[in-house]
């Protein structure tokens, strides 16, 4: 058995033991010059082989049986990295392993606990909201005698539905006043999502109120579009029938169709008044805007105004009433209108119960979107 030594680099640490079954033919030998060059602190040590005659003359003194020897290569440590040759099947092999300078605390290291987010937002329990699936209870006394319960739960149900609800409330200790107040969020497989709270109560000056808002994505059955829907519900009573109410909403489409309205309605004394106005967007540049207002006393005045927009690409109309009853039943009224050509120039007319009355065309320069 032939051992022979050579300058191969390797990374620190690591011996290498190679077994190299040669042919029976002269074999070429390695070129003992040596070419350093530096890569990121590294050196690295080409292996270039011989000229013919150099492998004629190595050949002489390195012949020997391949079936029954064997050519053993240790390698000793330097600092050196892989070969930088592509010729050496060696380097080959090194460069697969070792392809660069890597410093040695550069690997990964290991985390004993998961990293904290940190957004900015605070977590879920800071802002009261549990993601657990088990139902909680709970309720007590404070000092001066009221009572309080709070209930927390999941519903299940078919096509994935979920609800997660949490119910709260309380009372004063002689039961003249108490609150109430449910939150929930629901969600199925259909990628049906509502949002929604509820509240009410009432105190021991026989004053109530209650009030109610939900928030809802779905799919429509019928145009098969990704909806959106808010909506919203106050009222309130003090005393005797004084009082007020409100509902509005909001609806959207994924293509840009849209309704937004609201009803208000209070009284307060001998004095009523109602309220309605309505949004509606089409999608594709069609506007319609309208509202209506009215009052009334119980000695039978009553009062109003309304009016309308009806736009599509900056030409379209206005119109409005307004109008007053007195108690005997007299009645009067003022009609009006606008026509907008889009040209800047807009057309108005109007008449009223006395009388007076207007036709012209005016230059204002005015477009509506």
């Amino acid at each position: 058995m032939a051992a022979w030594s050579g300058g191969l680099p390797t990374p620190i640490g690591l011996k290498l033991v190679s077994r190299l079954h040669l042919s029976p033919l002269p074999w070429s030998g390695l070129e003992s010059k040596k070419r350093r060059r530096t890569e990121h602190g590294c050196s690295v040590v080409p292996i270039r082989r011989t000229t013919a005659t150099k492998r004629v003359e190595n050949a002489k003194e390195r012949r020997f049986d391949s079936k029954k020897s064997t050519r053993r290569t240790r390698v000793q440590p330097t600092t050196a990295l892989p070969f930088s040759s592509p010729q050496s099947q060696f380097a080959s092999k090194q460069e697969k392993f070792y392809p660069r300078c890597t410093p040695r605390s550069s690997g990964p290291q290991s985390r004993d606990t998961p990293p904290k987010r940190d957004t900015g937002i605070a977590n879920e329990k800071d802002w009261g909201i549990h993601l657990i699936n088990e139902n909680i209870t709970d309720s007590g006394t404070n000092e001066d005698g009221s009572k309080w319960y709070r209930e927390r739960g999941e519903d299940l149900g078919e096509n994935g539905y979920r609800c997660r609800w949490t119910r709260m409330g309380g009372q004063s200790h002689d039961g003249s006043s108490e609150w109430k107040e449910m939150w929930w969020e629901k969600s199925d497989w259909t990628g049906y999502k509502e949002l929604g709270v509820e509240k009410s109560g009432r105190n021991a000056e026989g004053d109530s109120w209650w009030e109610t808002w939900q928030e809802v994505l779905h799919q429509d059955e019928w145009s098969n579009l990704a909806r959106i829907e808010k909506s919203a519900q106050k009222q309130a009573k003090s005393g005797g029938n004084a009082g007020w109410y409100e509902k509005w909403w909001e609806k959207y489409d994924a293509k840009g169709w849209t309704e937004k309205g609201a009803h208000k309605y209070g009284r307060l004394d001998e004095q009523s008044w109602w309220e309605k106005w309505g949004e509606h967007y089409d999608g594709r540049g069609s506007v319609l805007k309208w509202t209506d207002k009215w009052a009334e006393t119980e000695l039978g005045t009553k009062w109003g105004d309304k009016w309308e927009d009806k736009f599509f690409a900056g030409i379209g109309s206005r119109q409005g009433e307004t109008w007053h009853v007195m108690p005997n039943g007299d009645r009067w009224s003022r009609n009006w209108g606008e026509d907008h050509l889009g040209n800047g120039k807009v057309h108005k007319y109007g008449k009223s119960t006395t009388g007076e009355s207007w036709d012209i065309v005016a230059d204002e320069e005015t477009y509506y979107e």
